[in-house]
């Protein structure tokens, strides 16, 4: 299990850091900083695929609630929404740490 997270996590984490590469890339074409939002990406991807979200979305029943989630969730930047979970799944399937102090003799 702890396989599968990692591969996940750095799967993320790449994709975050290629979206980064992207918006640097861009932001030095325009002498300023741009930072692509999830829902530019989202929607130079694949546009269905919002809509068929966004109606799951309404069927449900909080569907209020989770629009105004989805909405702050598309506003972000493309590359902290891949990475922020990347981190935390890398992290997730790490090995834990077997001795936290050191001994006299390992020094």
């Amino acid at each position: 299990m702890r396989l599968i997270l990692r591969i996940v996590g750095t799967w993320l984490i790449g994709l975050a850091l290629v979206l980064l590469v992207i918006d640097g890339t861009k932001s030095l074409g325009a002498n300023a900083v741009v930072f692509t939002s999830l829902m530019d990406l989202w929607t130079q991807v694949h546009v269905p695929s919002l809509e068929a979200v966004r109606a799951f979305f309404a069927s449900r029943f909080f569907a209020d609630l989770l629009d105004n989630g989805l909405d702050a969730l598309l506003t972000y930047p493309a590359f902290a929404v891949f990475g922020v979970p990347g981190i935390a799944v890398a992290l997730a399937g790490r090995k834990p740490r077997r001795e936290r102090f050191l001994r006299q003799d390992q020094i």
